[in-house]
């Protein structure tokens, strides 16, 4: 297999297109036509990953979090940024990442965190915007069934826990083809009126060219007539954290030492014990302080997250319990997801678990 092919593989758990304007996704280091040798899975790249990737003859890396965030000016190997490029392009190994279009992913990060604590009911915090689009279409009648399927079979018409949804309304088309027409229907130069089927469906975004392809060779027209549009429907299955329930509730304090020890972290931060019981329970992986207000309104007894200053506590405001537990404990499970994702995708060669530590962060 091909660098370019385990990248497919790795968008069907999380399609780049839905990673964050800010971020800095896919492969970024290497060549899409190398052929893989191995892969080593991991939360960081670091100089000693890659070393780590050289001694076991990986020469794909995929990394959560990417090394190259913002743009290089200089590859000097003065930082240790530049340093693991240097090393990964004189060994030929390739660098993917994923970031936060895996935290976006209905079976990403934020799903493993709930799986660790046992949340049940789980759902999306913040629901992506823009992420659903609508084909419509114009078929002949006799056609409209062979289209719908195809496009079907693409991925179409998939609307939270049903598939093949489609809106389907009965017309009359016109149309008249020039000298160089070659029409299905009708003679070229003459005006022709065609029974015919619209056909409406949604679709999600990183679906589109696969839409198309399967609308081209499934309509019979020489021109296939279309539209697509922009839904501003959230998604409710793609978006920043999640939120889920216990199935029994608990106190503060045993939520938190429960918190400690599920998630293998050596100091929880969290803001004033509001002396509540603990069921519903928001939660981000990674830096989620911008996430505060939506676990607030989406009711939630606590949130769970990282990297909160010392100003975010403040925004508890006595009605939610913040509990910080660190940026690498939240994320920690992550590599485990999609070492276990690849390893049932792929037989034929090695698919590594890093057995490096990359949690910059330690505690006394």
């Amino acid at each position: 297999m091909n660098v370019k092919d385990i990248i497919a593989l790795l968008e069907e758990l999380s399609p780049l297109s839905y990673s964050e304007d800010f971020d800095n996704t896919g492969l970024l280091v290497g060549d899409t036509n190398a052929t893989v040798s191995g892969i080593l899975v991991t939360l960081d790249t670091l100089e000693n990953v890659v070393d780590e990737a050289i001694e076991k003859n990986c020469n794909l890396i995929v990394s959560f979090h990417p090394i190259i965030f913002s743009g290089l000016k200089k590859i000097t190997g003065k930082t240790y940024v530049e340093r693991v490029v240097q090393k990964a392009i004189k060994h030929d190994i390739a660098i993917f990442s994923n970031h936060t279009a895996l935290d976006n992913s209905w079976n990403g990060v934020n799903a493993m965190i709930c799986e660790k604590l046992g949340l049940k009911n789980r759902r999306v915090l913040i629901p992506q915007n823009e992420t659903i689009k609508k084909l419509i279409t114009f078929v002949p009648l006799k056609d409209a069934e062979k289209v719908r399927n195809a496009l079907f079979s693409s991925g179409a018409g998939s609307i939270g826990n049903y598939e093949n949804c489609s809106f389907n309304i009965e017309g009359s088309g016109s149309f008249k083809g020039n000298e160089a027409s070659n029409p299905v229907k009708g003679k070229k130069g003459e005006i022709h009126f065609e029974t015919e089927t619209q056909i409406g469906i949604t679709f999600a975004k990183h679906l589109q060219n696969r839409i198309l392809k399967a609308l081209f060779e499934a309509h019979p027209y020489e021109e296939v007539a279309y539209e697509i549009t922009t839904l501003e429907n959230q998604n409710q299955h793609l978006g920043m954290g999640m939120i889920g329930e216990f199935e029994k509730e608990m106190d503060e304090k045993e939520f938190l030492k429960f918190l400690k020890k599920t998630m293998n972290t050596d100091c929880v931060r969290h803001s004033t014990l509001l002396k509540k019981r603990i069921k519903k329970v928001a939660l981000l992986g990674g830096s989620g302080s911008f996430a505060i207000d939506a676990a607030k309104k989406a009711g939630a007894d606590a949130f769970i997250s990282a990297d909160f200053k010392y100003h975010d506590f403040f925004k508890a405001e006595n009605t939610i319990l913040l509990a910080d537990i660190g940026h690498y404990e939240s994320e920690q499970f992550t590599k485990d997801l999609l070492h276990s994702f690849l390893k049932k995708k792929i037989t034929n060669f090695a698919v590594l678990l890093s057995q490096t530590n990359t949690n910059p962060i330690s505690y006394l």
